[in-house]
Formats: structure tokens, C-alpha cells, sequence
């Protein structure tokens, strides 16, 4: 009877009661929103710069020199020769050196020009087909193939730059030889071709002294982690950035605006907490010759107390519920413009750990924003309410 009563007291003050479940959905949706958002695109980014210990390219922004060589979600700084390259590659504290070689695109996904270590690195996995071995054989990832629908033994034209609408290289065509299992990395957004392959296109020949645009590294030792960078910097044109430095300073900048929504949608919550204690309130008020009623029928103060807040933690609860809504909706949304710009994808997950404990975050809100009307409860004069009644 409680749970029925509490569910016409809810409709009957429909305005109130859906303000206060949209209130607390807002807040519980931004913050849920951010934490899943934020959580992915950390462990995207982590996975990424595993085992890679230093970028070398051209000189710049480092930043942008890792989030266009490890990420390839920005515009290279330019182009280094391989020849100095190669002197990299001599050194005892280096362990191994991943050319890549860019510049290409086929309707909008990237191809990149890599030694075959480059897939090896990321674990690569084959779903059809197998690695290139001649020129101009490309290794296809899982959401490019899903996306633009290709299969092994298909040939397309690529176009310069990263945009779909760049001048088409129509003499020369490159051929799908190999379709990636999902991999969760970078891999996932890109057409994997050889280095000559990306040289053929754009009219580089033998003879000719070749250009990448970065390469990854990895150390043998942390001494080259400590020696390395500041050498390349100081006496070589490339430039040297550390994937662990630049990343962790672009979440440190991220950090500052999510810490502001955050912020601002626990204000919400708050908010939200005002509007159902004034709800209920409200509510005691108008009803306290209809609850005089019940206690004088035999109703306990405990159960009309319990009534109150009960109704204070079922609005807490839907809006928790709708806001968990509201944030799948909103990451879907925030999936699909991430790969219409940058082509990546975040997934629609269960709920987190951080999501549950919003859950007790908003029912604790919710009874305490009851708790003051309830208590009322025990202020109610029985005799002088039905007789002024």
C-alpha cells in the first residue's frame, strides 16, 4: 500500500515530481557522460603509445608530432630523411626503429606506409587475407573494411592529403590483400601499405633520397630514454617527443574543463536535491489533514515517515535512471562525431564502478532532501489538524 500510495502522491504533483527527475537525470548524465568518455579515450590513448618510447619526425609542436604519428588524428609536422633516419637505427641504446610514411587518404581513413614490424607491434591479427608483400598491396583495418565495405583482391585510387576531396593519384591503384580482426588500437582506422608503395604513388624513385614522415621508437635501456631526446633536439633536424610526457599533458588540459563539468553538473544534483526537498515539503503541507486522517485510522508516524522519503529515493532513482539514459545516448552521439572527424569509435558499456557509486550519490541526495519533510511527520497534531479542518 505504501508504494501505492507514494505512486498517486508522485502523479498527483507531476510538474514538481518530473522537474526533480530531470534535474537530477541532467546531473547524473553529464557526470556519467564524462567519466565514460574520459575513461575510454585514457585507455584508447594508453594502449596506443604502449611500447612505443620516443617519436622522431620533423620539427614543431611535439604534441602534434604524437598525435599525428601515433594517433593520426592531426596533420604530420612534416618530413625527415631516411638517411638520417638510418643513423638512428645504429645506435646501442635503440632497440628498434618503425618507420611510417604518410601523406594519403581513401575517403577520409588514412594510409600509412610502415615496415611490417609496425603491425607486429600492434599485435595485428588477419580476418581475411594476409600482410602486403609487393608494391602496392595494402592491409586493410576492421572498421575501414566495415565501413567502406572492402574485401581482399579490391583496388581503389588514393587521394592526397587526409581529406576525402584531395587530388586522386589515378595512376596508380593499390590492391586489399589482407582485412584485420578488430584490434583496438590505431590499426583499426587505417590502410597499412609498405614504405615504397607510398613512395611509388607520389613519384619517388631509386636514386632519389627517401623521406618518411616520423618514426616510433623503442629503448633498449631507460638511459636512451635519458640521453636520447635532448641529443636528437639539439644536434640532428628532427625533432624527438615522448609519447608518456605530451599525452599526460594533454589530459592534464583536458582535466581542467571535465573537472569544470563535473562541477557544474554536481551543482545540478544539488539543485535537484532543493527541488524535491521543496516538493515534499510543499506536499506536507497540503496533505497534513489527509495524513492527521491516517494516523487517527490506525497509521503508524513510521510508516507515514517511510511513505515521504520513499517517495524522496523513487525520484532520485528515476532520475538516476533516466540520466544513465541520457548518457548512453549522449556517448553515442559523441562515437559518431569522433569517427566522422577522427575516426575513432567508443563503445556502449554496462555500468561502471564509478556509475554505481552515483547511484548511492543520488539516492543520498534524495534522502536527504526528504528526510526534513518526513520528520514533519512527527510535528503533526492529530486533534487541533482534523479540527481545524
Amino acid at each position: 500500500m505504501l508504494l501505492k500510495i507514494v505512486g498517486k502522491n508522485i502523479v498527483d504533483k507531476k510538474l514538481n515530481s518530473t522537474l526533480a527527475v530531470l534535474l537530477m537525470a541532467f546531473g547524473i548524465g553529464i557526470i556519467s557522460l564524462l567519466i565514460t568518455v574520459g575513461k575510454q579515450l585514457e585507455s584508447k590513448f594508453a594502449k596506443n603509445i604502449s611500447g612505443i618510447d620516443m617519436v622522431v619526425g620533423a620539427k614543431g609542436s611535439p604534441l602534434q608530432l604524437i598525435l599525428s604519428g601515433v594517433y593520426q588524428i592531426d596533420s604530420p609536422t612534416g618530413n625527415i630523411s631516411l638517411q638520417e633516419l638510418s643513423l638512428l637505427r645504429t645506435n646501442p641504446l635503440v632497440k628498434e626503429v618503425i618507420p611510417l610514411s604518410m601523406g594519403d587518404n581513401f575517403k577520409g581513413y588514412r594510409i600509412v606506409g610502415a615496415d611490417p614490424k609496425y603491425l607486429d607491434h600492434f599485435k595485428a591479427e588477419y580476418a581475411e587475407g594476409a600482410g602486403f608483400k609487393g608494391s602496392l598491396e595494402v592491409v586493410v583495418g576492421h572498421t575501414v573494411a566495415r565501413n567502406l565495405g572492402l574485401k581482399v583482391g579490391d583496388e581503389f585510387h588514393s587521394a592526397h592529403g587526409f581529406e576525402e576531396e584531395g587530388d586522386h593519384h589515378d595512376h596508380e591503384h593499390y590492391k586489399v590483400v589482407g582485412i584485420l580482426k578488430p584490434n583496438g588500437s590505431v590499426l583499426d582506422n587505417l590502410l597499412i601499405s609498405d614504405l615504397a608503395s607510398v613512395w611509388q604513388v607520389h613519384g619517388e624513385h631509386e636514386g632519389m633520397d627517401p623521406e618518411v614522415t616520423c618514426a616510433l621508437v623503442k629503448f633498449r635501456s631507460p638511459m636512451g630514454l635519458m640521453t636520447l631526446p635532448r641529443m636528437i633536439n639539439q644536434n640532428t633536424k628532427m625533432q624527438a617527443a615522448l609519447p608518456a610526457i605530451e599525452v599526460n599533458r594533454l589530459f592534464e588540459l583536458m582535466g581542467i574543463g571535465m573537472d569544470a563539468l563535473k562541477a557544474l553538473a554536481a551543482a545540478i544534483m544539488i539543485i535537484s536535491g532543493i527541488s524535491v526537498f521543496i516538493t515534499l515539503y510543499n506536499a506536507l503541507k497540503e496533505r497534513k489533514y489527509e495524513l492527521a486522517l491516517m494516523l487517527s485510522m490506525g497509521g503508524t508516524r513510521v510508516k507515514l515517515f517511510l511513505m515521504l522519503l520513499l517517495e524522496g529515493v523513487i525520484l532520485s532513482f528515476a532520475g538516476y535512471v533516466l540520466g544513465i539514459l541520457m548518457s548512453r545516448i549522449g556517448l553515442a552521439l559523441a562515437s559518431g562525431a569522433l569517427e566522422q572527424n577522427y575516426n575513432y569509435t567508443l563503445d556502449i558499456q554496462f555500468l561502471q564502478k564509478e556509475e554505481i557509486y552515483l547511484l548511492f550519490v543520488a539516492l543520498c541526495i534524495g534522502i536527504l532532501a526528504a528526510l526534513i519533510p518526513s520528520l514533519g511527520i512527527y510535528k503533526i497534531n492529530i486533534s487541533k489538524t482534523l479540527a481545524n479542518e
